[in-house]
């Protein structure tokens, strides 16, 4: 079975990259993914990697965009399939 990861990332409006993360958290994803895994990085970005048991192009649940007072641009979004 191929292996799909979706990556999600968001800079937060100034101050609020606790707020974001939190945010992002407390997103549940119906069904879940085999595996999510939380990142921080400097300039207030949180990335968030979900593993799904799926092709490239399958449709799985995605997260939204976190509401517009905890980002500072839109959040980027990209797809891999493992190698």
């Amino acid at each position: 079975m191929p292996t799909l990861a979706l990556m999600w990332e968001a800079k937060a409006a100034p101050g609020r990259a606790g707020d974001l993360l939190a945010w992002a958290r407390a997103q549940e994803l119906d069904p879940s993914p085999a595996r999510r895994e939380h990142f921080t990085a400097p300039g207030e970005r949180v990335l968030v990697i979900t593993w799904w048991p799926a092709a490239y192009d399958a449709e799985v649940p995605e997260l939204p965009d976190p509401p517009q007072e905890l980002r500072a641009r839109p959040v980027h979004r990209w797809r891999f399939e493992q190698v």
